[in-house]
């Protein structure tokens, strides 16, 4: 519940936003005026001829600006474009970019849309979030960011890569790094539980730490315990997804959604039957999507048994070396293999070592004379590479995309093309190509929904009042360029892109600004 200073602060917030849109009206007059596109607002609804005022950093005009007799400083000629609000993506790898002086532009998502990015997904980021915010906020970054506090890295500050479980005392060690994040500005806590050390987890000592972020008005994000046939199986991951929602009272997000491999492939009905079930039971429970058939993961992740990772890279070694232990580790991995469709379908995405880079692990292989699974294993044991794994099928994509409750996110990261291509991929695929949603369905699921679903009440669509993240696009050129052998190509089309009501992006190319904020979760 919010406290008696922070809803007259909202009430403030309000009532200037209110006089800026009076004086817009009475003074006619904006900063700038996107004029002449077509406005797909994030609401749903059917696309409309309107120009887009903005003062500040806030929309104050929405409406025929000719009629209104509305001038403005800059016009933005938008007449054969589609203008919509700037892009939400749920769940990024960015926060090294956002760190990274020659690439905290975040380039690659400002050219596909993306205003907004949400990132410590999968347990990860540091544990200490005021730094990580703090510095963003004073070198600048392209896009605005949230971040969770990652129970991967709160787990590991404690326990390092044992499998052991915590004690009462180290429990209550991680409740407070949690409840120092959240106070810091984290939206929640996000865990990626088929990864080691998240994997020796339970489910009780999850919902401890989902409790306290709970208590402090976050969410929960999650890469499920199984996204196939690994360990509990993917229906039983999502009800304790489920499950962790319900008794830590709190909304779930699961993250990437999918069916992962033959022996869950057409299991996305089961799924979006279970979510259904729980939204009818009170529990908010909801999931975002990237549109590859390809996922991203390191050889290790498809590969090992989690088991084989107890303590980290120099015990993975000493198991390697052991005849016994080799021999049973193998034997898993050749099961692993299995699960993910064989060895053509782990392709190598990004690694120091060239003579492997862009290979699939079958080629590499046949060119060093041995098995996939040892082939793999030493591989793992010199450096564990990325690679995308060609494991999905479209019906299930497409099944997961059109549900309301599933919003686009990229999941991106090095090597694979949905870091560069996502969005712009929903867009040319799927709205303009094999029209699975029509444009309104797919900029909703891109903006509004996910900012419904985070609690951005002042993002996500285009109205005045809301902050100005607004984008225009030309719907005849907008498309993903990047593909799994050049990974790292802009997308196209996207010629204008304000970030809190700055030109980031003009007719194509980059201004340099940085106007992206930090978006924090208020604390009460």
């Amino acid at each position: 519940m919010p406290s008696t200073t922070s809803l007259a602060r909202r009430a403030a917030a309000a009532a200037a936003l209110l006089l800026a849109a009076g004086r817009a009206s009475a003074q006619q007059h904006v900063d700038i005026l996107i004029a002449g596109g077509s406005v797909v607002d994030g609401t749903g609804s059917p696309a409309r001829r309107a120009d887009v005022g903005i003062t500040g950093d806030h929309i104050t005009f929405l409406g025929d600006a000719s009629a209104s007799h509305v001038t403005a400083t800059r016009t933005i000629d938008a007449h054969g474009l589609v203008v919509a609000p700037g892009f939400i993506d749920s769940h990024t790898h960015s926060a090294g970019d956002l760190s990274n002086a020659k690439r905290k532009s975040n380039l690659d998502y400002l050219m596909q849309g993306v205003t907004t990015v949400i990132t410590n997904n999968d347990g990860g980021g540091p544990v200490d979030i005021a730094k990580q915010l703090a510095s963003w906020h004073s070198k600048g970054i392209g896009t605005n960011a949230a971040v969770f506090i990652g129970f991967g890295s709160v787990r590991q500050a404690l326990l390092g890569m044992s499998a052991n479980a915590p004690t009462a005392q180290q429990l209550d060690s991680m409740r407070t790094l949690v409840v120092r994040g959240m106070d810091a500005g984290a939206i929640g806590l996000s865990t990626g539980l088929f990864y080691a050390p998240q994997s020796y987890s339970t489910t009780d000592e999850v919902i401890a730490l989902a409790k306290v972020a709970a208590a402090k008005g976050g969410l929960y994000d999650t890469h499920l315990r199984d996204e196939s046939s690994y360990a509990v199986g993917l229906i039983a991951a999502v009800n304790e997804a489920i499950r962790i929602g319900r008794e830590a009272r709190m909304p779930v997000q699961i993250s990437h959604i999918k069916a992962l491999g033959a022996d869950v492939w057409g299991q996305s009905d089961t799924v979006i039957a279970l979510m259904k079930q729980a939204q009818a039971s009170g529990v908010s429970v909801f999931g975002c999507q990237y549109p590859y058939t390809a996922s991203g993961t390191s050889l290790g992740a498809s590969l090992l048994p989690r088991w084989a990772e107890t303590g980290g890279h120099d015990s993975l070694r000493v198991r390697a070396a052991d005849p016994a232990t080799r021999t049973k580790l193998l034997g898993e991995m050749t099961e692993n293999l299995r699960r993910r469709g064989g060895a053509s379908t782990l392709l190598i995405t990004s690694t120091r070592d060239s003579s492997i880079l862009g290979k699939r692990l079958d080629a590499i292989a046949r060119e060093r004379n041995t098995t996939p699974v040892e082939a793999a294993l030493a591989i793992i044991l010199r450096g564990d590479p990325g690679v995308a794994s060609f494991n999905m099928t479209d019906a299930d994509i497409d099944k997961f995309m059109v549900q309301p409750f599933i919003v686009t996110c990229s999941d991106g990261s090095d090597g694979h093309p949905r870091k560069y291509g996502t969005f712009p991929r929903i867009l040319r695929q799927y709205v303009y190509e094999k029209h699975v949603l029509t444009l309104p369905q797919a900029v909703e699921r891109s903006s509004a929904t996910t900012a419904k679903d985070f609690g951005f009440k002042d993002r996500g669509v285009l109205a005045p009042g809301e902050f100005a993240d607004v984008i225009a696009f030309d719907p005849a050129t907008v498309a993903d360029r990047s593909t799994y052998e050049q990974p790292t190509l802009l997308a196209a089309g996207m010629k204008y892109v304000l970030v809190n009501g700055v030109v980031v992006i003009a007719d194509g190319n980059y201004t340099g600004a940085l106007a992206g904020r930090v978006l924090r979760r208020e604390v009460d």
